[in-house]
């Protein structure tokens, strides 16, 4: 069982930076999604894809991974850059 920890990036629909400062521990789903030959969904049986642990550390979570031994890579968070301009850019 592996799984992947990285830091919630910022909803790009607004700018607002809520739940950014979270942690997530993310399972790697196991088996691959199929079509239900009833309905046509798709889906799986693998239930640990539907799990998702929020930690308020990247150490937190490394520890919880390494406590229950699931083999966990954590992921870089990008620089935050800035890009500061004024209105009156938008009209040269």
């Amino acid at each position: 069982m592996t799984a992947r920890i990285y830091q919630r990036p910022k909803n790009a629909m607004q700018s607002g930076k809520a739940r950014t400062d979270t942690w997530v521990l993310e399972f790697a789903p196991a088996e691959a999604r199929r079509a239900d030959p009833l309905m046509g969904w798709s889906g799986s049986g693998d239930t640990q894809s539907q799990v998702v642990l929020q930690f308020a550390s990247q150490a937190e979570a490394q520890a919880y991974a390494d406590r229950h031994g699931i083999a966990a890579r954590a992921a870089a968070t990008p620089p935050r850059r800035l890009k500061l301009q004024a209105y009156a850019d938008n009209f040269r």
